[in-house]
């Protein structure tokens, strides 16, 4: 049995993203078995006849664009076994026909059952595998209301470095470098404001997600540096996994950023 591709690895793992292997999700670790750089028998969960017969073709390795695509590849693949009818309620969705329509930051976006996706906006490309991912997955926990920062998720840290330095910090700079436009971009996205917003601070809640919304508070320049953190409620491993989470807060940032090019406040 030969291996040629990360999907044909990848149909033989357990495909819970349990991490024992030392990758963030079992997609990559079969993409990494087939740039060899990582063994086959490092997934403790595989079959041991998977590991007696199977034969991997390591390939060079392949760009983010084509992992990717073989992800997304792979969501189609999985959406068709959900049924729609009945996952209105624990995603957030509205059945439209035979179809689904999901709120992404204030936005309609519409999925059919091949995981093609359409909005009257623009269909990003960081919208599209989570989005995926949140229609085949989440296990449509009700929002807590409890929140916490991104590093006390419980695979938080994997992700931090990469999590501080395209979602937190490049967003506070964007806050700090017109606190006015920043206010304006979390209410045209469907923000909510919490509390007293005043000059002293800024607090919205979005909603990337029907059930993964995420605090915002930003509190600008006094005596003291600028502060803006970002808060998850507390159920939301369990509606969207980390990766994904990461993918769609980081392209939230992206977003926000041309707008502010735009607006010329570069």
């Amino acid at each position: 049995m030969q291996l040629n591709n990360p999907l044909d690895v990848y149909k033989h793992l357990p495909k819970t993203n349990c991490r024992e292997c030392q990758e963030p999700t079992c997609l990559a670790f079969a993409a990494a078995v087939i740039q060899g750089k990582k063994k086959l028998a490092k997934c403790p969960h595989l079959n041991e006849s998977v590991l007696e017969k199977a034969s991997v073709i390591t390939n060079e390795p392949i760009s983010l664009a084509n992992q990717q695509e073989q992800i997304l590849k792979q969501l189609k693949k999985e959406i068709t076994a959900v049924d729609f009818a009945s996952s209105t309620e624990r995603l957030g969705a509205v059945l439209t026909g035979e179809k689904l329509a999901i709120k992404i930051l204030g936005r309609d976006f519409v999925v059919d059952t091949g995981g093609n996706i359409t909005s009257a906006c623009h269909v990003i490309h960081w919208v599209t595998i989570p989005l995926l991912s949140y229609i085949i997955s989440s296990a449509g926990k009700d929002v807590a209301g409890t929140w916490m920062p991104f590093r006390e998720l419980k695979k938080g840290t994997i992700w931090l470095p990469l999590y501080d330095q395209r979602c937190e910090k490049p967003l506070k700079q964007i806050a700090d470098k017109h606190t006015d436009l920043f206010a304006d971009l979390l209410h045209i996205f469907g923000g909510k404001q919490v509390g007293d917003n005043s000059k002293e601070e800024i607090s919205f809640v979005l909603y990337p997600l029907p059930k993964v919304p995420i605090l915002i508070k930003y509190k600008p320049k006094d005596e003291l540096d600028s502060k803006l953190n970002i808060f998850f409620d507390r159920t939301v491993e369990e509606n969207l996994n980390i990766e994904s989470l990461y993918f769609i807060c980081a392209g939230m940032v992206v977003m926000f950023e041309k707008i502010a090019v735009r607006h010329g406040i570069h």
